[in-house]
């Protein structure tokens, strides 16, 4: 079965005060920009179009099949959000962007992606996949944090405070204005919104 390696560079502004983390990118075939949650059936940048501009479409491209790139890349550098996913490399057991078929062959090396982001002492994951796999990075006694809230951590001479939030994926059996409530709480909390 083949191994893939993960495709986007990282995106680390140097201002980063959050890391967002999900678990891997969809199969080629469902993007519709370069850039982190391309597939346009994810809900993730209709969720941050609710909660930091009360418009689930403000990062949809003209035409509703694509997303905004440069807006997106622009807003997330102005408000200091890093993004990555936690596998490196994987293997897809069925061929889909489902995480419950994704086998996890290599973790990111997080000590060298929080190297790039020294403000950086918040993490977020978004899903369980990304969640079970950032903890297999951290100090064993770690605790894993409920959707919603956080854990913290001592990882690499770095306090780090771990949320979980909903995943995007419109797998995840979660109205998006709940799952955009969510997000804007945690938001509000770390100060972002």
């Amino acid at each position: 079965m083949t191994i893939e390696t993960h495709p986007l560079p990282p995106f680390t502004p140097p201002n980063a005060k959050l890391l967002m983390l999900g678990s891997f990118p969809p199969p080629r075939a469902r993007w519709k920009m370069e850039f982190y949650y391309p597939n346009f059936q994810n809900d993730m940048w209709r969720i941050f179009g609710l909660v930091f501009f009360g418009d689930k479409d403000y990062f949809v491209a003209e035409g509703g099949k694509a997303f905004r790139e440069t807006l997106l890349r622009e807003f997330l550098a102005d408000k200091g959000i890093g993004v990555y996913d936690t596998a490196y490399r994987v293997r897809r057991l069925q061929g889909n962007a489902s995480d419950k078929f994704l086998e996890v062959v290599e973790a990111v090396d997080l000590a060298a992606l929080l190297d790039k982001m020294p403000l950086c002492r918040t993490v977020m994951t978004t899903g369980e996949l990304a969640t079970d796999t950032l903890l297999s990075l951290m100090p064993s006694e770690t605790a894993k944090p409920k959707i919603g809230a956080y854990s913290e951590a001592v990882f690499s001479d770095r306090h780090l405070r771990l949320y979980r939030l909903p995943s995007s994926s419109r797998a995840y059996p979660l109205a998006l204005e709940k799952k955009a409530a969510a997000y804007g709480a945690f938001f509000a909390e770390i100060g972002l919104l």
